[in-house]
Order: structure tokens, then C-alpha cells, then sequence
């Protein structure tokens, strides 16, 4: 699961004067960003953030990245640089912290803000370092620059790393909008000024490295949520992610303009708009934001809320809306606008509940219909034009998924960075940056760690296995006594089903067949419990895929009296 290259091995040692780069997660998928650099015998981690569970991980909160290959090693980590605030970037530190709570984390105001609040809920105080752009701070043998990118979330910082080894850029996730709502271009000069210096190698963000052009600039949207709002006739209903503070400031504008309050509906939304006012991020006038127990005293008309659940994660308001499982309730003529993008895995997530908000009568305006999102990822004009600016000698693209990532190289290639030194690796595949050079040497485990309410690493592939089976096949249990001398049945078989499609009364038939296989074995000796479970799992299991082409999980209890 964590790579497809089984000829390699664990790395050798790092050369002496060598930089080694380990990708733990981000690589491959969308989500759970966390790269580790080791010179010296010193670690320094940039980012660490969790992914969303999909469809096939039925009760999975959340997966982390795996820290297996540095558990032994947390008094070796000099710091964490944390890029931005978004949960795929941040949201696996709480659980990396539990291990070793002093480990510093570094960032910018808001970025370190947003993790300190998470931090509160786990009763961890960190220890951190707040950094803007154009520091530049020694972290261990690390000595970092921090440089200004645009991003979908304010104060967005990409970094460079310099060591004997070399010069390394990462950019974490960067757009290069020409006109960003709060005025902070991505910091091109000094791209610039590390490229003339000499990048040996750049770790660039490939989420929309296969779409063409340039991504269009944040303040488009505004116009088109002035006309979504202009036309609403009762509530609007905004869903977004709730560290988007940049879309939240867009929507309370077009709220103020057009007369309308805005309640945010969601603990980590009011959490993080609370944090992103308090900074000066976010800009409210008075008036504005209302309680949402204050919502009964206001006129449909009037009402804005403003909610998690973009990408249709079943506990969140937006989904709990559409199942009728929220104190808010959609009706005819409500507007509900998603204002965000699909990441890959969510689409049937999102279109479920797309559906079920029309099945009540609202109007869903969503990227699909209305230009009311942009990404915040650089598009390929975007990356040829980065790439030609910053002329790195090797190349590693980060962030996406395999698709991404191979197009990210290309769009290398093509600016001049020799195909040998694109280098294409992923979760737990090891890069040593060598004499100039970056190949891959090896890899460690970086499989997925699930997080399930307050179990961490529990849930195995195994037991997601068996939730699969108990989901879509069902259980079928059958309880039988034997005499614990003889072998011979002396109560039942009892066969129960749930979730098979199987009548409980259609088992008569099966029952006959298992007594007649017991027997056999009770004649022939055999009085081991496992043999017996097995021989009953056996007999119901050929009787049920012969009649119904079904395969359910069969649970045999064999007591013996």
C-alpha cells in the first residue's frame, strides 16, 4: 500500500555531507502531507496532516501519516515547519506531539494559532516559533528561509532548506493569483533570488499540474455570489471548508451588502473564523455574525449561515441538513452554496448530499453550475512558469496523486530539468540528495495509520476487511452444543442472520447438512473446538454461495458440554 517499488529495500547509511528526504505521506493521495529531511543524523519534519477516509474505510475518523521509521528517533527531531493551516497539513501533529510533546513547531501566526487551538482539545501546550516571510531561522543543522506564497488560506509559507548538502525549496501548496484578496503575492523575486543561488532540489506542489493555464483569481467569485444572493428568496446556506478564511470574508461581504446576518453553524468553523478575526484575518463589521440561537428573531431573508461539510463528510452540518438530522432544516426555496472543490474520493459523498438538500426543495449552486470556487493550487502555466524561474537542478513533485505527480515531472522536463533528475517517488520511498544529485535509495513503512473515535493503529486492513464483508454481505451466526466426550450435537444448530438477505427461516435446509458433517466427525474422533468452527463456517458457507451467491461473514459458536 505505501509504494510500488518491491525491489527496494531500506536505505544504506546516508553518505557523509548527504541530505536524505523521506516522504511519509502526501505523495500518491491527496491529503496526510509530511516529509521529513536528515542531515547530520538531525531531523527536521515539514508538515504533518491527516487524509479523509473514502467509502471502502467504513468507520474510519481519520488516517495519519505513519511514524513507524522515526518513532526511535523523536529526540533527533529538531522542529516541525508547518506550511499552512489546513488540516492536511496540520492535523496529524496532535498525534505525533502525544509521542514527544516538546517538539518545536514552527510556523506563522495563523497557521501556529490554528494548531494551538486543535493542541487545546488534546491537553497538549506546545512549544513554537513564529516565523513570517522573509526570516530566516537555524533549526538544528537546518537553516531555513520562509518566503511569502498565495494560497487558499491566509499566510501560506513555502521554505528553503540549506545545509552543506545543498539548497532545498519546499513550496508547500502555492497558487500565483495576481490579484489576492488580502494583497500577498507569492514572493517571485525571491523564487528568483534562490534560483541564482542555485536550487539543487525543489519539492513542488502537483495538485493541478494536469490543468492548463492559470488559475483564475479569488476575487471572480465575488461577483458571482453577489448574483447567487441578489436571486435568493430565503436562507443561504454556505458550506465550506473552515479554514477557508479568504471565501468566509467573501461571503460576509456579499451577506453585509445585500442585508443579511451570518450565524456559523459547526464547532471548528466557529472555532477557526473566531481565531482568524481575532488575528485581523478576517474582517467582520459590526453586527455582522449573530449567534445562531439568534436565528428565530431574524426573517428567512435575512439569514446567512455558514457551515461545515463541502466534501460531504456524514458528520458534518451540511450532511446532517440533508438527512434531517440537524436543529436546522432545509425547506423549499432555501440556496445552499458549496463553495469548494471536489477532492478525488468525495464525489459520491458530495452528490448524496447534493441530493438530498434538492429533495427538500433548496437550490445547491456548486462548482459544477457557478464559478463559486478557484483552486488554491498552481495550474501548469503556472508551474512552467515557477519552474523557469527557479531552474532547479532536481526536481520532486509533492502533493497528488500519481497522475499529478508524473505531469508535475513532465511540466519539469520541459523547462529544462534533465528526466534523470524528476525524480517520481512516494510514500515511504527514500530520496538522498548526493554530490548534487537526488536518486532514490530504498524505503520504510508508511502505511496507513487509522484513527477510529479513540483508538490510534488499531483497525487493521484486516478489520476494515471485515467491516467491508458485515457492510455490504451481512453476519450469519450459528450456535451449536456438543457433548465434550462424544462430539455428538446435544443442542441446536441455531442459525440467526442480519444483513444477508437471508429469511432466518430458510436455514432448515442447511441445518440437516452441518448435522450430518458434525456427526461424521464426531464418528471419526475429532472433538477439537477450531475444527469443529471451521467444519460448521465450512458447510453454511457452500450452502449459502450455492443458493444466493453471497458471501456473508459466518460466525460458528461451538460450546462444548
Amino acid at each position: 500500500m505505501s509504494h510500488p517499488h518491491p525491489e527496494l529495500g531500506p536505505p544504506p547509511k546516508l553518505p557523509q555531507g548527504g541530505l536524505r528526504v523521506t516522504p511519509l505521506g502526501g505523495l500518491g493521495e491527496i491529503g496526510r502531507n509530511m516529509t521529513v529531511f536528515e542531515y547530520g543524523g538531525r531531523l527536521l519534519i515539514v508538515d504533518c496532516g491527516v487524509l479523509f477516509p473514502e467509502e471502502e474505510q467504513p468507520g474510519v475518523d481519520l488516517i495519519l501519516p505513519d511514524f513507524t521509521s522515526i518513532r526511535n528517533r523523536l529526540d533527533d527531531i529538531d522542529g516541525i515547519v508547518l506550511t499552512h493551516g489546513h488540516e492536511d497539513h496540520i492535523g496529524g501533529v496532535p498525534y505525533l506531539l502525544r509521542e514527544k510533546p516538546d517538539i518545536p513547531l514552527i510556523g506563522s501566526k495563523l497557521t501556529l494559532a490554528l494548531i494551538e487551538a486543535k493542541l487545546q482539545e488534546h491537553r497538549i501546550r506546545p512549544y513554537t516559533l513564529e516565523v513570517e516571510e522573509g526570516h530566516r531561522e537555524r533549526i538544528g543543522p537546518f537553516d531555513c528561509a520562509f518566503i511569502a506564497v498565495n494560497h487558499s488560506i491566509p499566510d501560506a509559507l513555502a521554505v528553503a532548506i540549506r545545509t552543506p548538502a545543498g539548497l532545498v525549496v519546499h513550496t508547500g501548496d502555492f497558487k500565483m493569483d495576481q490579484l489576492p484578496l488580502d494583497g500577498r503575492l507569492t514572493d517571485l523575486p525571491a523564487f528568483a533570488k534562490l534560483g541564482e543561488e542555485g536550487i539543487d532540489l525543489l519539492l513542488s506542489d502537483s495538485t493541478n499540474a494536469e490543468v492548463p493555464g492559470f488559475v483564475p483569481p479569488e476575487r471572480d467569485i465575488s461577483g458571482v455570489l453577489g448574483q447567487v444572493f441578489a436571486a435568493a428568496r430565503k436562507r443561504i446556506i454556505v458550506a465550506s471548508f473552515a479554514s477557508h478564511v479568504h471565501r468566509i470574508q467573501q461571503v460576509l461581504d456579499a451577506a453585509h451588502e445585500h442585508g443579511r446576518r451570518v450565524a456559523f453553524v459547526g464547532r471548528s468553523m466557529v472555532r477557526n473564523m473566531g481565531i482568524a478575526r481575532d488575528l485581523g484575518y478576517l474582517r467582520v463589521p459590526a453586527g455582522l455574525v449573530v449567534d445562531v440561537r439568534a436565528l428565530d428573531d431574524l426573517r428567512d431573508e435575512e439569514i446567512v449561515l455558514v457551515c461545515t461539510g463541502s466534501q460531504g463528510e456524514p458528520m458534518a452540518a451540511l450532511s446532517r441538513m440533508a438527512n434531517r438530522d440537524h436543529q436546522i432544516h432545509i425547506v423549499e426555496g432555501d440556496t445552499v452554496i458549496l463553495a469548494s472543490s471536489l477532492i478525488p474520493g468525495n464525489e459520491n459523498a458530495v452528490y448524496r448530499v447534493i441530493n438530498g438538500l434538492t429533495r427538500w426543495g433548496a437550490k445547491v449552486v456548486h462548482k459544477g453550475n457557478a464559478r463559486v470556487h478557484v483552486s488554491g493550487h498552481a495550474s501548469a502555466g503556472e508551474l512552467l512558469y515557477f519552474y523557469n524561474i527557479c531552474k532547479p537542478r532536481n526536481l520532486m513533485p509533492v502533493h497528488g496523486e500519481w497522475r499529478h505527480l508524473r505531469a508535475n515531472a513532465e511540466l519539469g522536463a520541459l523547462t529544462g530539468v534533465p528526466k534523470n533528475r524528476c525524480v517520481i517517488a512516494e510514500d515511504g520511498v527514500v530520496v538522498d540528495l548526493v554530490d548534487g544529485v537526488a536518486r532514490i535509495t530504498g524505503k520504510v513503512q508508511a502505511g496507513y495509520v487509522y484513527v477510529d473515535g479513540l483508538s490510534v493503529g488499531d483497525v487493521t486492513e484486516t478489520s476494515l476487511k471485515d467491516r467491508r464483508i458485515l457492510g455490504e454481505e451481512g453476519i450469519i451466526s450459528v450456535f451449536v452444543v456438543v457433548d465434550s466426550t462424544t462430539g455428538k450435537i446435544v443442542g441446536g444448530p441455531y442459525v440467526q442472520a442480519r444483513g444477508s438477505g437471508i429469511e432466518d427461516g430458510a436455514f432448515a435446509s442447511v441445518i440437516p447438512k452441518m448435522e450430518e458433517a458434525l456427526s461424521k466427525s464426531a464418528s471419526e474422533g475429532v472433538a477439537d473446538i477450531h475444527q469443529l468452527q471451521q467444519l460448521v463456517r465450512r458447510s453454511v458457507g457452500k450452502w449459502v454461495s450455492d443458493n444466493y451467491r453471497r458471501r456473508p461473514m459466518i460466525l460458528p459458536v461451538v460450546v462444548e458440554v
